[in-house]
């Protein structure tokens, strides 16, 4: 009578047979590992140890970093001081077009009938930031304002006359407000921030130099009086000659008027809170010292 053979059988006589692996017999793959061509040993394997024929590269005399042969170098051919101060600190702002704007819009990369800002244009494609490298945010320009025919509410960090024309004329509301490199950062990554369970800081205010330009209303700026903002629209209006349209009637109204707070970094979520994106829920603080803190 034949009995049937287990299944792996041979394997397993064969690892009986096999010594214990250790140190002493390891081995390798073959081809896994290949020899180091011999450099330096005259005509028994190159003779130049694969650096070339003379000069600076072979013998290791390179000068250092910053040298131009004898020229002045670029850092003192710099002034220190009038236009190039501080030139090395100064802020950067990607320019974005009400052409591009339009045409992101028409491909539905951009919702218009939501509240735009950083977050949107950046998932969108349409516009790349980079806090490191000095990055504060975009500048609206006016190129394209003759074909740009989209009602926004969009939040920008600068933006032209031309450009801020344009939208209002459309019945729409721009808004330019600061963004410190941390909310920025923040903003235009906001994903990776929330998997991090981290807080939503606080954002902060800009400094004593950009102050002016957020406090000015014929620029929009976050941090100007409603009322002179009103002033300023109807004014702007008169110069370029269009009627300005009464958005209260509009059915996109309450959209139109969203609004983010002074210290506030996305649109309905608000400082203090946490974005729990594996259970997808919102944890608000409840604490007295925190809500006083993160209030505004």
């Amino acid at each position: 009578m034949s009995f049937p053979k287990k299944p792996g059988g041979k394997s397993l006589d064969v690892l009986k047979t096999l010594p214990r692996i250790s140190l002493a017999n390891l081995r390798p793959e073959p081809g896994a590992r290949k020899e180091d061509q011999r450099r330096g040993r005259g005509q028994h394997g190159g003779n130049r140890s694969g650096r070339g024929h003379k000069g600076e590269r072979q013998r290791g005399t390179r000068p250092r970093l910053g040298f131009e042969g004898g020229n002045t170098p670029f850092y003192m051919a710099i002034p220190k001081y009038g236009y190039n101060e501080g030139h090395s600190r100064r802020p950067q702002y990607h320019p974005l077009s009400l052409k591009r704007l339009q045409y992101l819009i028409d491909l539905g990369r951009v919702d218009p009938t939501q509240p735009i800002d950083l977050t949107q244009l950046v998932n969108a494609r349409g516009v790349t930031i980079q806090p490191l490298k000095r990055d504060y945010g975009v500048q609206l320009v006016d190129e394209g304002c003759d074909i740009f025919a989209a009602k926004i509410n969009i939040e920008v960090q600068r933006a032209s006359e031309g450009a801020i024309a344009a939208i209002e004329r459309n019945g729409g509301i721009i808004t330019t407000s600061f963004y410190d490199p941390l909310s920025l950062e923040i903003l235009i990554k906001p994903v990776p921030f929330f998997m991090r369970g981290q807080p939503i800081p606080r954002r902060k205010l800009p400094g004593e130099e950009m102050v002016p330009y957020y406090t000015d209303a014929e620029n929009r700026g976050y941090l100007a009086d409603p009322e002179k903002i009103q002033q300023a629209r109807l004014a702007l209006a008169q110069k370029y000659g269009y009627i300005l349209p009464d958005i209260s009637k509009d059915e996109l109204y309450q959209m139109l008027c969203m609004r983010k707070d002074v210290r506030q970094i996305f649109f309905g979520l608000a400082p203090g809170w946490v974005v729990n994106m594996a259970e997808k829920k919102i944890l608000k603080p409840t604490d007295e010292k925190l809500l006083k803190y993160y209030s505004s």
